[in-house]
C-alpha cells in the first residue's frame, strides 16, 4: 500500500535532486565551484565559407536545446532547505546569457588557452539560472597539431545536473555527424515541465521526510546479501585493495579558489599495444597506470613520495538505458590503488590491473546501484549542514583522506563530430576540485586518440606543465616496456 501511495505521489512530481546531486550543490562555495565540463577545439575549415561566427553557434545550440533538459531547467529551492530542490522550466531562458565570447591575444598558444580555461573554471555558475555556460575562445593560432584559425568552446555544467554519462548525452545533443545538419520539424523534444508552488513543495517535503526512513530500510534489506558476501570476502582477504590507510599528499588539504589546467594526448593504437603486454589489462587500466607513473615522478621530484600506494577514486556509472535523458547523477565509485610505490612501469600496470579487478569484485558484491540509491535517501537538512561544516571547519586537514585523486574515464566517439559545421579536433574533460581532493584527472577518447586532462588547485599543483611532462614520460616508459 505504501509503495502504491509513493508511486501515485511521485507520478505528478517534477524531477528532484537526489542525495548525491544535493551533495554537489551544497559543496558549492567561492573556493569550490562544483561544475564539470570540457575544452573542445574546433576547426572551422569544414563549415560553409570556412568560417563560423558567434551568431552561428548561438543559433545552432538554440535550435537543439530541446534535446536535453539541462539546457532550459533551473533549480527551485525548498524553503529552509527542508527538502532537496526540484528542477523546473526557466520561463526567462536566454541563450545569449549562457554562451559567451572572448579571444586570446597574439600569439594564441597552448599555454594561453590553459590559463584561460583555468580562469573560467574557477568562476561559479549563477545558481538562479539553468546551470550551464559555454565560452567561445577565438585566436588559437599557435597550438601544435591544431589548424590555424581554430577556436575552443569551454563548457561548464553544474555537477548536480549531470554525471559523465549524461554529459555525453548533452554533447550528442549539440553535435552532428556531418558538417551539414538540420533540425527536423517533427523532431521530438522534452515535454514542458510543470511549475510547482511553495505550498506544494513544502507538502512534498513533509511527505518525503516521512517515507524516506522506510525506503532506507527497504534498500538496506536489498543490500544485505551483498554486505554479507563482502564480509565473507573481507575475512578471506578477497577485497583487500590497498594498505591500511590512504597516504596524505599535497593534494589532500584545503583547496584555494584558483585553478590550473593541462592536458596531454596519446595514440589509442599505442595504448592497445601496451595493453597486450599484460593479460587481461583494459584501456582504463593502462591509463590508471600512466597516472600512477606520473604521480610517482612528480612527488618523487619534490621528495614527497609516500611509501604506500596512492589511491584513485574512479567514478562508475550505474545509469540505466531509460535514464539517459534524466538530470542528475547515477554513479557509484571504485577505489583503485595506482602503484605509485612501484618504479617499474609494467609491474605497476600489473599491480593496478589486479587492484582494479578487486575493486570491481567489491562493487559487484555490495551492489553499485544499491549504494547509489542509498545516497538518495539522506535527509536533506542533515546532508546540507554536514557538507557545509566539513568545509567551514577545515576537516580536510584533520581527517585522513579517502582518496588522493579522481580519475574518471568517459569514452568518446571514434568518428568526427561537428558543431555549426566546424569539425571537433580535440576534446578534454574539466572537473571540479574540492577540499581533500585537489587533483582531478579526466580521461577522454576521441577519433583514435585518448587524452588525460588535469584540473587542480593552483597552490597544490603550481607547475602543471611539469606534471604534463610526467604524464608523457610515464606513458613513454610503458610503451617502451
Amino acid at each position: 500500500m505504501a509503495t502504491k501511495l509513493t508511486d501515485l505521489f511521485d507520478k505528478w512530481a517534477p524531477e528532484q535532486l537526489s542525495g548525491l546531486d544535493a551533495f554537489f550543490l551544497h559543496a558549492e562555495s567561492a573556493r569550490t565551484p562544483m561544475h564539470i565540463g570540457s575544452c573542445a577545439i574546433y576547426d572551422p575549415a569544414s563549415a560553409p565559407d570556412g568560417t563560423v561566427r558567434l551568431k552561428d553557434i548561438l543559433k545552432f545550440v538554440d535550435d537543439r536545446t530541446h534535446r536535453a533538459k539541462t539546457f532550459c531547467q533551473k533549480l527551485k529551492q525548498v524553503p529552509l532547505d527542508f527538502d532537496r530542490p526540484y528542477w523546473v522550466d526557466d520561463p526567462d531562458f536566454d541563450i545569449e546569457f549562457h554562451i559567451r565570447h572572448i579571444a586570446l591575444p597574439h600569439p594564441g598558444d597552448w599555454r594561453q588557452l590553459c590559463i584561460q580555461v583555468a580562469r573560467l573554471h574557477a568562476r561559479p555558475l549563477d545558481i538562479s539560472k539553468p546551470l550551464w555556460e559555454f565560452t567561445v575562445i577565438e585566436g588559437l593560432d599557435n597550438v601544435p597539431g591544431i589548424p590555424t584559425g581554430s577556436y575552443a568552446i569551454v563548457s561548464k555544467v553544474h555537477h548536480c545536473a549531470i554525471d559523465g554519462a549524461s554529459g555525453v548525452q548533452i554533447s550528442e545533443a549539440i553535435h552532428s555527424l556531418q558538417p551539414e545538419d538540420e533540425v527536423g520539424s517533427d523532431e521530438p523534444g522534452n515535454p514542458p515541465g510543470r511549475q510547482v508552488g511553495t505550498v506544494e513543495i513544502l507538502a512534498r517535503a513533509n511527505y518525503n521526510n516521512l517515507v524516506k526512513p522506510f525506503q532506507a530500510l527497504m534498500h538496506a534489506g536489498r543490500m544485505a546479501p551483498g554486505a554479507l558476501k563482502y564480509a565473507v570476502g573481507f575475512t578471506r582477504d578477497d577485497f583487500k585493495l590497498f594498505g591500511s590507510s590512504v597516504p596524505r599528499t599535497r593534494f589532500n588539504g584545503i583547496v584555494s579558489g584558483q585553478r590550473v589546467f593541462e592536458a596531454v594526448s596519446f595514440s589509442l593504437a599505442d595504448v592497445k599495444k601496451i595493453r597486450q603486454r599484460v593479460p587481461g589489462v583494459t584501456v582504463n587500466d593502462v591509463m590508471l597506470a600512466v597516472v600512477g607513473g606520473a604521480l610517482h615522478r612528480y612527488l618523487d621530484s619534490k621528495d614527497e613520495l609516500p611509501e604506500e600506494s596512492l589511491v584513485a577514486m574512479a567514478p562508475l556509472s550505474v545509469r540505466s538505458s531509460d535514464e539517459k535523458k534524466s538530470l542528475g547523477n547515477e554513479v557509484s565509485a571504485l577505489s583503485i590503488a595506482l602503484g605509485t610505490h612501484i618504479k617499474d612501469p609494467l609491474e605497476r600496470l600489473r599491480f593496478t590491473h589486479e587492484k582494479a579487478v578487486k575493486s570491481k569484485e567489491l562493487s559487484n558484491a555490495i551492489g553499485a546501484r544499491e549504494i547509489s540509491e542509498m545516497s538518495k535517501l539522506a535527509p536533506a537538512m542533515i546532508s546540507g549542514v554536514s557538507t557545509r561544516l566539513y568545509s567551514r571547519l577545515g576537516l580536510a586537514n584533520q581527517l585522513n583522506p579517502m582518496f588522493n585523486t579522481v580519475v574518471t574515464n568517459v569514452p568518446g566517439p571514434p568518428v568526427p563530430l561537428y558543431m555549426a559545421g566546424a569539425r571537433m579536433v580535440r576534446s578534454f574533460g574539466v572537473g571540479p576540485v574540492m577540499d581533500s581532493m585537489g587533483l582531478f584527472q579526466a580521461v577522454t577518447s576521441y577519433c583514435g586518440e585518448i587524452g588525460i586532462a588535469v584540473t587542480a588547485c593552483r597552490d597544490m599543483l603550481p607547475d602543471p606543465a611539469f606534471y604534463a611532462e610526467c604524464l608523457q614520460s610515464s606513458f613513454d616508459d610503458l610503451l617502451a616496456g
